[in-house]
């Protein structure tokens, strides 16, 4: 069940980009981060692929699940960067990130973020993950606390059999391969955004950003493996010790939004922002609600 949500949702999602669906309208500002430049930085037994936008304090971005850093909404990139430093990354075996023979776990990717960081001579960074991302923080902020100064977990859940899955309907969505790669996009499109949304914004070219780069099918499943076998997070909550701020959309169907409720009573101190009429892809409907969300949280 869990595989057909993961799985079917990234690659079907990234096949339409790649398909040329979804290239977003350039502007002065876009275009510039566009430009950023993908470094790569050695780090323990791989190679990581990086981008750097912004001056100020660091703030880390967590790709989910077989995403690439091309995958981050730009006018979100654009806002955030005004105020910090933002790192994106390519996590182990995505993207131009390369992998090694280690078993891929979760536990793995955290410490692949803390070697990143050291290598990038930062001491602590603000942390942001999305989806799977936020599997990456929560382990990161458990492990290495003194690396985080505060933790934004966005679309998240805490793994494991206490989290609150997709129901039916959606699976079936997100099980259905047939018909062509654009065809399967436009049907997963609908349980990125809500209905009503879809409506008003037929254009996907309008918010997505373009997507060039892809992950290979081998470590796609190995990071699939890595998301299986996690135990989770659930009784470790309470241990969470850095600032921490969880964002879902009211209406995201990917990763309910009950999930951000259970959290909250366990994380201390945690802030909760529901955005309403938000999806899985809240961050490509209100950009800019998102950024102020997450800046005022990080400026409090």
């Amino acid at each position: 069940m869990k595989k057909s949500f993961g799985v079917t949702l990234m690659l079907g999602i990234v096949g339409v980009l790649m398909f040329g669906c979804c290239v977003q309208k350039a502007s002065s500002s876009k275009v510039a981060l566009e430009k950023g430049v993908t470094k790569m930085i050695h780090v323990g037994d791989i190679d990581i692929a990086y981008k750097k936008f912004g001056e100020g304090d660091p703030l880390l971005l967590i790709m989910g699940y077989s995403g690439t850093i091309d995958l981050w909404a730009t006018e979100m990139l654009k806002e955030l960067a005004a105020r910090y430093q933002v790192i994106i990354f390519d996590n182990r075996g995505m993207g131009k990130t390369t992998a090694s023979d280690k078993e891929f776990t979760i536990e793995l990717f955290a410490d692949d973020t803390r070697g990143l960081l050291d290598a990038l001579g930062i001491e602590r960074a603000h942390v942001l993950g999305w989806s799977l991302g936020t599997y990456i923080a929560q382990e990161f902020a458990l492990t290495y606390p003194d690396k985080v100064d505060k933790l934004i977990l966005y679309a998240g859940d805490c793994g494991g059999k206490e989290a609150i899955y997709p129901g039916p309907e959606v699976l079936d969505i997100l099980a259905d391969t047939s018909g062509t790669p654009q065809e399967r996009g436009e049907r997963l499109l609908k349980t990125l955004f809500p209905e009503k949304w879809l409506e008003e914004h037929p254009d996907p070219r309008t918010y997505f950003p373009k997507v060039t780069e892809t992950s290979p099918d081998e470590n796609i499943e190995r990071q699939y493996k890595a998301w299986q076998n996690w135990k989770g997070t659930y009784s470790r909550l309470p241990k969470i010790t850095p600032p921490t701020l969880l964002i879902t959309g009211a209406d995201d169907i990917n990763t309910p939004w009950q999930n951000s409720l259970m959290m909250i009573d366990l994380i201390p101190g945690a802030w909760l922002v529901q955005l309403k009429d938000g999806g899985h892809g809240v961050m490509y409907q209100y950009p800019k609600k998102f950024s102020r969300i997450v800046l005022t949280f990080l400026e409090s």
